[in-house]
């Protein structure tokens, strides 16, 4: 059997250019002769993505946060079965973007049912699967709900319809993450411009590639 693939997430909160910046690590790969597949979260196979209209869907903000959660944890359960994890044992890296990480701040810390909370039914949802290495990119949230609302092609979904405290609970949330993962989370200033942001990627890259992550 070869040797597994690298898992490599993508967060922060909305409008941070996750989308645009997955596009880049991507490019790093294929630039490298690195087989790699791209998937999100929630989504990424059929029966995720039903999940995912469900949960984003505009209309559905009588939500309870419980319920958000789970069904989060469900998308994800069924998204690692089909998509992550055979991708990796095929030597695959796998580019993901979000994953549990997204579930602990928006549920977790935002919504307040508490990060420990939240991680039990994540931890059931995906047993020992974490991502190898994540990025997050920090935005101010101001600047994150801007850039959404001078973007035309994008989607809007529910959680983009959350008050501006709501956004700053996210990204207070982000911040504990990272202090309690220093080695797997790797912070990006996605307020500057991408090819900034680019740098900083490929830099950090080129040294996790070279050990192996």
């Amino acid at each position: 059997m070869g040797k597994e693939g690298f898992f490599i997430t993508l967060e922060g909160g909305e409008g941070s250019g996750k989308t645009t910046v997955l596009g880049r690590v991507a490019a790093y790969l294929q630039n490298r002769s690195m087989p790699y597949r791209i998937t999100r979260e929630p989504g990424g196979v059929e029966i995720a993505e039903k999940i995912r209209s469900i949960i984003l869907d505009p209309a559905h903000t009588a939500m309870d946060a419980r319920t958000e959660a789970l069904l989060y944890a469900a998308s994800r359960s069924q998204h690692l079965a089909e998509v992550v994890e055979p991708a990796l044992r095929e030597g695959l890296t796998v580019l993901c973007d979000r994953f549990v990480d997204s579930s602990l701040v928006y549920q977790g810390h935002a919504r307040g049912l508490g990060i420990e909370e939240v991680w039990s039914i994540n931890r059931f949802a995906i047993g020992d699967r974490m991502p190898d290495l994540t990025f997050y990119l920090d935005v101010d949230p101001e600047l994150g709900l801007s850039r959404i609302a001078a973007n035309q092609e994008r989607e809007v979904n529910r959680l983009d319809l959350e008050s501006l405290s709501f956004h700053k609970k996210v990204r207070e949330g982000y911040q504990l993450l990272v202090e309690a993962n220093p080695e797997r989370i790797v912070v990006l200033d996605a307020n500057r411009p991408i090819h900034m942001v680019e740098q900083d990627i490929v830099r950090t890259l080129e040294e996790r590639v070279l050990k192996g992550f």
